[in-house]
């Protein structure tokens, strides 16, 4: 009996082992592969730090996650997600019909305006009658195109695109082109560079258009990911509450960045 007792009790140990052990569910994680501050960027060792990698581990842990960063192109990115090459897109993407027709997002994380930047030596608003005649720089399937094609574009400017958002903004710098249009924390950041110092300042805002800019950022999702999206929902909510995201943002910004 005793022999039979301490068999039971050995079971037992074995199985609480095995499920406090259990590894957690490993989700790839898809950022843009290009320097993105102050939101994602890679040290000097290559290894990637900035204010969404923090929120990322922040939700990850929250939800029990073993999130794993997987660098992918950004116009590519929608696709290595819909191909399973990713399973989440943490990468500063704003909820907009259009994408949602492709993929599924989460509760907003972020919302932020979007900006227009120029040189010092020139005076001009963030509007089509401000940007007529003048060549201005996006980063390619963003947002930022969309818009910049429908109210700049079509009303005399001409739109530049460009791989990356450094590529925009050191083009800028050189004088190549006349403005760059961004978010307007990733613009902030590179004004407060040595380069963007020396070179540009803020136009303004643009005129909000939410069926172009969206509703916010969210995490990208393949569709029917219930389960996943129930996780990392739960989870933004948890880190807003406990105070890990205000904590979060402290670190980079002296402002709210949720928004309305």
């Amino acid at each position: 009996m005793k022999n039979a007792l301490k068999t039971i009790a050995l079971a037992a140990a074995i199985g609480i082992a095995a499920v406090s052990g259990a590894a957690a569910q490993q989700v790839r994680v898809g950022f843009a592969a290009e320097p993105y501050p102050p939101f994602t960027s890679p040290d000097a060792s290559g290894n990637w730090e900035g204010w969404e990698v923090d929120f990322m581990k922040a939700i990850c842990a929250e939800a029990k996650l073993d999130c794993v960063i997987t660098p992918v192109a950004w116009d590519g990115i929608i696709p290595a997600l819909t191909s399973n090459k990713i399973d989440m897109i943490i990468g500063s993407m704003s909820i907009t019909a259009e994408r949602l027709q492709t993929i599924d997002f989460s509760d907003k994380y972020y919302n932020t305006p979007t900006a227009v930047i120029g040189p010092k030596s020139e005076s001009f608003e963030a509007t089509p009658e401000g940007l007529k005649g003048k060549t201005i720089g996006v980063q390619v399937a963003t947002i930022h195109q969309v818009y910049a094609n429908k109210y700049f574009g079509e009303n005399g400017a001409t739109v530049k695109e460009y791989q990356t958002q450094d590529e925009a903004n050191n083009d800028l710098a050189a004088g190549r082109i006349d403005a760059v249009q961004a978010d307007s924390i990733a613009l902030s950041a590179f004004l407060k560079s040595e380069q963007g110092a020396a070179c540009c300042d803020l136009k303004g805002n643009v005129k909000d258009d939410p069926e172009i800019l969206g509703l916010g950022v969210g995490v990208g999702l393949r569709k029917g990911e219930t389960e996943l999206k129930e996780k990392i929902n739960a989870a933004i909510k948890a880190i807003r509450a406990n105070g890990t995201y205000d904590e979060i943002t402290k670190k980079y910004f002296d402002f709210d960045v949720y928004g309305g």
